[in-house]
This record gives C-alpha cells, structure tokens and sequence, in this order.
C-alpha cells in the first residue's frame, strides 16, 4: 500500500509546488526512520506535490513505491531515511529495470539523497544538505527547479545478490557492533546527542573496540584472491598503481589480517573516510586490507577518520572482484548493517552502475 504523507488543513503549497513544474521528482521518505518526523513530512509537502511524495513502512511499500516511479516515469527520486533506506529503494528499481523484471530494459532515474539517516555515508559523498534550517528543503526545490550542479556516476559492490557502497570483514564488522551497543546502553539520556552520531563511533572505538583488541586476538590468517573480471592493481599512498598489476586469478594478499574491507564510495558513516581513493577508476572497486594494531588506530585515529593516514600495515588496491577468506569467521557488514559472522566472501562491481545528485558541482 502507497502511504501518501500527513496533511493540515492550513496548509498551502507554494507556486513551486506546482505539479507542471520541471523536471518532476518523486521523493521516498522511510515512515520508519527516526528523523522522518510529521515536521518533516509537513515541511517536505509545501515543495512537492502530493502524488510526487511517499512514505514507505514496509519492504512491500518499497516495492509497490519502485513500481509507481517506473510506471509513471520519474527521471529523479529523492530518499530520506539512510543510507539503508537508499540502498532498498535503489535494490528494488534495478531488480525491476534488471532482464527478469517488470520493467527490464527501461532506464532507471537518477537518484538523490536527502541527509535524514544516522550515518549518511551517501549524502557525505554528493555533499547532501543538513537538516538545519531548509536544508532539505532547497535541495528538492533545486532538483525540481532544474537547479541541479551535477550528477555524479557511482559504481556499486555486489555482496550476496545485493548491491551496497561498502562491505567488511574484521574489526570494521566489530566496530559496528560496537557502536550499536554504546547508543543502545550508554547513549540515553543527556549523552543522546553526544554518542549517537560520529561521537558514539569514537566513543566506540577508544572505549569498546580497542579495549578488546588489546586482550584478544586481532590478527587472523587470510588469504584474498584477485577475481577472473580482470587486472588487480596495488596503491600507493597517492592513490596512483604501484608494482605490476596483478592478473586474474592470481594471489593479492596472504598473512594475518584484521580486517579486509571494499567499498565504491570514500565514506563510512559520519564523515569517516575510509577508502580515499574508492573513485579513482571507474569500474572498480578501493580494497582495504589492515594490519595494523589497536594502539596505532587509537593514536591516529583523527588521520584515519579524514582518510590520511597510510602506514605500511594498511594495503590499498582496485580491483573489480575478489574473494577474501579467514581461517575462522569474522564480523561481517554490508552496508553498515551488521550481517553476522562469515570466513568467506566474494565481493565485485555491479554491471550496472547509477547516477546520483551532486550537490558538489561536478557535472558528468
């Protein structure tokens, strides 16, 4: 079922509300996400008509929402909820547009992001609007008014089926874990605002995950193989190829890790830039190996949240797919989302990437 959003009887649309007004934008809010308040749904109905704005409660309002923007032919939907609200709806379309769904063949919309999530790893990288004042607000209104500064190509991971902009096994798994249980146990009350943001991702680190790393194993035998797509190249601490390219099939890493992470956007959650040069060649995704130790991040952890700090123990390469295995399983993500424990997964690009809302001005 199609939630449509709340409405006030003293509510008057602007003229740019106006359902001729171009392009036209569809905009999914998550019903369920902690930001996605009746203000801002309120807010958000004054600049787009209301058959253009839809709250989604479900997986199956999700689908049924893909099925409407495709049928009525949007050419740009905004989502508001997250990067794992983004992701669904993102999920969902290329399924649809994908050779076995209802719409294979047709072109999917460009997609923008509204920063209304917890980590907003995305609205990091198109430089998304905050919520303060009519952030939100304007970057809808300047999507509707053809107001755009660019649109910017993105590649995507493909884990398990579904697409995501990261994914990782180790300690990055653990941290995540880490951070869920500081907001849930110690993130209440006056320290709400202080430890649920980039805060509690700190507080979680120094406080939780280094702590345990120093009593316990971190480092696990791996071993990560270069996939069959094609050519595997080692980076420098300038981002640029190092040593000769690695060919299919052929070996990337063996030795004790504790982490192996990918991703085709620079950011984590909260600004945390952990694959600095994850868009330095299209196609590809930035694989992160770590071996380094939990007083190391701790003393840099201000260089390695910015993306600037590259010791010996951190191993950078683009690659198009791999396969990384442990010799026991390890705290998995994908898409900041904890997804258990695994020893072993394949990552690759997506064959099809999308294109997202730029608010930083490059035009592609």
């Amino acid at each position: 079922m199609l939630v449509q959003p709340l409405r006030s009887p003293e509510l008057r649309r602007s003229p740019s509300a106006d359902v001729s007004a171009e392009p036209k934008v569809a905009v999914l809010l998550n019903a369920n996400a902690r930001k996605v308040d009746a203000r801002v749904v309120k807010s958000l109905s004054h600049v787009v008509p209301e058959q253009d704005l839809f709250l989604s409660r479900s997986p199956l309002d999700g689908r049924r929402i893909a099925q409407t923007v495709l049928e009525r032919g949007y050419p740009m939907v905004f989502t508001g909820g997250g990067d794992g609200t983004f992701m669904g709806f993102v999920n969902e379309v290329l399924q649809q547009v994908g050779p076995r769904g209802r719409f294979a063949g047709q072109q999917a919309p460009r997609f923008g992001i509204l920063k209304l999530g917890t980590g907003n790893g995305i609205a990091a990288h198109v430089n998304a609007s905050g919520t303060r004042g009519d952030g939100i607000l304007n970057d809808v209104l300047r999507a509707r008014t053809g107001e755009i500064p660019g649109f910017r190509p993105m590649d995507l991971l493909m884990v398990d089926g579904q697409r995501a902009p990261f994914a990782g096994l180790g300690v990055d798994g653990k941290v995540l874990n880490d951070y869920i249980w500081v907001k849930e146990n110690l993130g209440k009350g006056l320290l709400k605002s202080v430890l649920s943001g980039s805060g509690g991702y700190f507080s979680a680190v120094a406080c939780k995950t280094v702590p345990h790393y120093l009593t316990n194993s971190t480092w696990v035998e791996c071993e990560v193989v270069n996939g069959q797509a094609g050519e595997a190249y080692r980076l420098g601490a300038d981002g640029q190829p190092m040593g000769e390219p690695v060919a299919p099939g052929e070996l990337l890493f063996r030795g004790r890790l504790m982490m192996a992470a990918a991703g085709t956007m620079p950011f984590y959650g909260y600004g945390f830039r952990m694959f600095p040069f994850a868009c330095g060649r299209r196609g590809f995704m930035q694989l992160r190996l770590g071996q380094v130790t939990p007083t190391q991040v701790l003393a840099n952890l201000p260089r390695l949240w910015n993306g600037r700090w590259f010791p010996e123990g951190l191993h950078d390469f683009h690659v198009r797919d791999a396969t990384i295995r442990f010799a026991r399983p390890m705290p998995f993500q994908v898409g900041g989302d904890a997804a258990g424990y695994r020893d072993e997964v394949s990552l690759s690009v997506a064959p099809d990437s999308i294109e997202l809302v730029d608010f930083n001005g490059a035009l592609n």
